[in-house]
């Protein structure tokens, strides 16, 4: 089924094509991943698709039996609802069933009730409650009461997901889904949760997302958007990268071979005279296009940079016995570490770990509790923040690089400018003369972590440095810190990123605990789940004892006696009894499910399908726990 079709679409601003005639289609079941330059007009592309923008020319057709969703970056919502509240404004025919059958259990009229339970039945809205909580929790959103007004940006973006994915579960219409960086904000197991939520999802996917690991495991197409171009992919990020390379060659020898003829059509132009005949005028023409291809500039420049950084003394930056809480929440407890020259650490954990508190304490922007904290005589600093880039009103692009410098030193005693610097990270001439107010908000990211690298610092600290950045950008500062011979942290959920570049890993694994870990972000992830699985075998140990000691439900119903003392059993509601019902359906096949995974586990040699058992035993064990648990409520 065909759900989007697009053809000959263009759309400029000013003398700045985003992209000209391009044609593609969207049809069921695919999950595309759009890769382009910040600038390049994916965004815009989208609110074409969601009718927010209107293209210059071209045609977008939409099925008519088709929903497009957004996922956005910008959220609208009420401060004032609850997160129970704001998730229950969904617009949808299961949700409003939902809503009706809780009036409904209030209401004293009996109608209601018969009539809201139709309307589940239509609606098939029996299991939406359940799996809306589900995904809230996976998703760390437990307290449905507080207001969306208190909570942080995390933790509404989380809630404007958890919304999202619930609605996409509620309509049982034919939906888009299309999702802009759905990770920022995200540690690394929501990551996790939410790319095998959506690579088993029967769903219809649009996404951008600079994560790479994530665009593999959901994605098996790409479109890539690039001077105003749109060339597709089938296959993975490799395939892409691959693809890529292969059309930039044969680009490059069809320029070749147009500067070969331009040199001598040149020469032909040069001594035409000025009267022309049909045939010369034609001939003309043709040398105007050729010229055009012989002038096209392809040139990639690769990063290499060995610049003319402060030389770092044996003393780099120690950190001794340092403490710090907020209230009665420990973020670290005597942590000490002494960092070495040329040292690339990643620092991970989950959100409000203390992750950004620590590489504050280490610049001296937030007191410590105590401790000792050395820091070497010849070590310059280079933070990248979370926070937003501050210029002046109507700024250039160029003009504000040039404050630091006009040139950047190179080891070899040469020099480049701050122009050429600036088209090493993707600024064309055009935009370096642009005013900072008009760069996108991807844009204005990649400038500010220009400029934290153009003041040359010696020791780099990097806060989530990749959010908002698109993936060529982050090819070229893959590159840079490759090569860069100083001392670096870097606080980021990119787990692609961090494979790049860290060779030592510092683990936040709360209570004031930090764990040191070396290798990359990858061995320690394998590390971790390795551990996770020895503790989920011990507990489902524990789960399988308990479970034997409760018997079939009915029986043990019958079998307690009922003494004077007791006070009589709530009637169960409709609801209740019906959710009853379903439990003691459901547990015996559980348990039949849990039983062959443990039996297969014993017999399995191979590490991954060891691996993907184990996940499922887990997630099989904490429902079947939850069922037992709420099974006992019930009966009580």
């Amino acid at each position: 089924m065909n759900y989007v079709s697009a053809e000959n679409l263009s759309k400029s601003y000013g003398v700045k094509v985003l992209f000209k005639n391009i044609t593609f289609h969207v049809n069921e079941g695919d999950k595309i991943a759009i890769v382009a330059k910040n600038g390049s007009g994916k965004s815009t592309l989208l609110k074409i698709l969601m009718g927010k923008e209107i293209a210059d020319s071209g045609d977008v057709v939409i099925n008519k039996d088709i929903q497009v969703v957004l996922f956005d970056q910008e959220i609208d919502f009420d401060p004032k609802l609850s997160v129970d509240e704001f998730m229950m404004t969904l617009d949808s025919a299961p949700i409003l069933a939902l809503k009706k059958y809780h009036h409904a259990l209030t209401s004293e009229n009996p109608d209601d009730m018969e009539t809201a339970l139709a309307e589940m039945e239509i609606h098939k809205a029996w299991d939406l409650e359940n799996e809306m909580e589900q995904i809230l929790s996976q998703l760390k959103i437990t307290d449905l009461s507080a207001k969306m007004g208190t909570l942080s940006g995390g933790q509404i973006k989380r809630i404007a997901l958890a919304k999202l994915l619930t609605e996409t579960r509620a309509e049982h219409r034919h939906t888009l889904l299309i999702m802009d960086e759905p990770t920022n904000h995200l540690d690394v197991e929501m990551v996790e949760w939410l790319e095998n939520y959506l690579s088993k999802a029967k769903i219809t996917l649009l996404l951008v997302t600079h994560d790479r690991y994530f665009l593999d495991a959901v994605c098996d197409k790409i479109w890539e958007m690039e001077d105003g171009n749109l060339y597709l992919h089938n296959g993975s990020y490799a395939t892409y990268l691959e693809n890529k390379m292969i059309r930039e060659d044969n680009l490059n020898s069809t320029i070749d071979k147009a500067q070969n003829l331009y040199r001598k059509e040149l020469e032909w132009m040069r001594r035409q005279p000025k009267a022309r005949t049909t045939k010369s005028k034609s001939r003309q023409d043709d040398f105007y296009e050729t010229e055009k291809v012989a002038k096209t500039d392809t040139r990639k420049q690769a990063l290499e940079l060995d610049f003319e950084m402060k030389r770092l003394g044996n003393k780099i930056l120690e950190l001794r016995n340092i403490n710090k809480s907020f209230g009665n929440k420990v973020l670290f407890k005597d942590f000490s570490y002494q960092f070495q020259r040329g040292e690339k650490v990643g620092i991970v954990g989950k959100n409000g770990a203390g992750k950004s508190t620590l590489l504050n304490i280490i610049q001296g922007f937030e007191p410590k509790d105590s401790g000792e904290i050395e820091t070497g005589e010849t070590i310059k600093f280079g933070y990248f923040a979370q926070k937003g880039l501050q210029y002046k009103e109507n700024e250039r692009v160029i003009d504000f690089i040039k404050e630091i410098g006009e040139n950047f030193p190179l080891a070899n005693g040469k020099t480049i400018s701050a122009s050429q610097f600036l088209r090493l990270f993707l600024f064309d001439d055009q935009t370096q003369y642009s005013p900072i107010s008009k760069l996108s908000g991807g844009e204005k990211r990649r400038l500010h972590l220009m400029y934290i690298l153009y003041q040359n610092p010696n020791f780099l600290i990097f806060d989530e440095p990749t959010n908002d950045l698109d993936l060529p950008t982050l090819t070229v500062l893959e590159n840079f810190l490759q090569n860069f011979q100083g001392s670096l942290i870097i606080v980021s959920h990119d787990r692609y990123f961090m494979d790049r570049i860290v060779d030592h890993v510092l683990a936040f694994e709360g209570e004031g605990k930090i764990k040191e870990f070396v290798g990359n972000f990858s061995e320690y992830r394998e590390s971790q789940k390795s551990e996770d699985r020895s503790q989920k075998v011990e507990k489902t140990e524990a789960v399988n004892k308990k479970s034997e000691n409760i018997s079939t439900p009915l029986s043990v119903t019958s079998q307690q006696p009922t003494t004077s003392n007791q006070q009589p059993k709530k009637k169960l509601s409709f609801k209740e009894q019906h959710e009853l019902e379903t439990i003691e359906k459901e547990m015996p096949k559980l348990e039949e499910q849990r039983s062959k995974i443990l039996e297969q586990l014993n017999n399995e040699a191979d590490y991954d399908k060891i691996s993907k058992l184990s996940a499922e035993l887990e997630t099989l064990s904490e429902k079947l726990e939850k069922f037992e648990m709420r099974w006992l409520e019930l009966q009580d």
